[in-house]
């Protein structure tokens, strides 16, 4: 691996742990102004000092994040349908050129592929040449997996996608945690993060993280479960302490629950 691809890589993987926390604010792109981040700005620049990376689009980055903040992008390239469209949701093509990436000096960029569903050969044909593009460049790319609406999310097809992805050429695999998480991780060659998915009660999603870490997965790509928190910066900081501090998930909703009352100061 070139240097350049490796130094973008640790900026989002820690090396004092190997571990990360991304925060994902791409919902716009298909679900519009989503609840919690109508305005955008307010909402991620009190997380920015608490996340590894950033995932949004090219479009939120210009318009929301100042320049001038020190956070490895994680850019979204893929889209093509929005939430109206339900049926050909993941019918996803490239919406950003590597060149626009390269000048927003971004450390990552993201694309989605639908496995075993109608549309899949098309994601998985334009994320390959994402990644032909990426690589020249010297930029890692991340495979966010998805599955068809017929196939339950299960070790199975999470391993399938994820392997998949990996064989592609992804430099990291973004995925949903399942039962039998272990050997999604096992079976794939490169970091694996977890989705957050929809907005589930804090404990749910903290424990959610640490069975995901334990069972081997390199950390989280939340977005819902911390934005939509009734406390996101309290939120965002007990995912960081599961993370890279190891945390239980009781200890972590306890320091949620002290910096929501405002019982501890907030981490620097």
């Amino acid at each position: 691996m070139d240097w350049g691809k490796q130094n973008r890589l640790s900026r989002i993987i820690k090396p004092a742990t190997g571990k990360a926390v991304m925060l994902a604010v791409d919902h716009g792109y298909f679900m519009g102004p989503t609840t919690g981040l109508e305005q955008l700005d307010q909402a991620v620049n009190p997380l920015l000092p608490y996340a590894d990376t950033l995932m949004l689009t090219r479009g939120a980055l210009r318009n929301y994040i100042d320049p001038g903040v020190d956070i490895p992008i994680t850019l979204r390239v893929s889209g093509g349908t929005s939430i109206l469209n339900k049926e050909a949701l993941l019918h996803e093509g490239a919406t950003c050129s590597i060149e626009d990436a390269i000048r927003l000096n971004v450390s990552c960029v993201a694309f989605s592929i639908l496995v075993g569903a109608e549309y899949e050969r098309d994601t998985i044909l334009t994320f390959s040449e994402i990644i032909d593009e990426a690589q020249a460049y010297g930029i890692p790319t991340l495979c966010v997996t998805a599955v068809g609406r017929d196939m339950v999310r299960d070790a199975r097809y999470m391993s399938l996608a994820s392997r998949l992805g990996a064989e592609l050429g992804a430099d990291i695999i973004k995925t949903y945690y399942v039962d039998g998480f272990d050997k999604v991780v096992d079976s794939c060659p490169v970091p694996v993060v977890i989705a957050g998915g929809k907005k589930i009660p804090e404990l749910e999603a903290l424990q959610m993280a640490r069975n995901a870490i334990d069972a081997g997965a390199i950390g989280v790509d939340m977005g819902r479960n911390i934005f939509q928190a009734d406390d996101p910066v309290a939120m965002i900081q007990a995912v960081r302490s599961v993370v890279h501090d190891g945390a239980a998930a009781d200890d972590a909703l306890g320091l949620y629950q002290s910096l929501k009352s405002g019982e501890v100061g907030a981490a620097t």
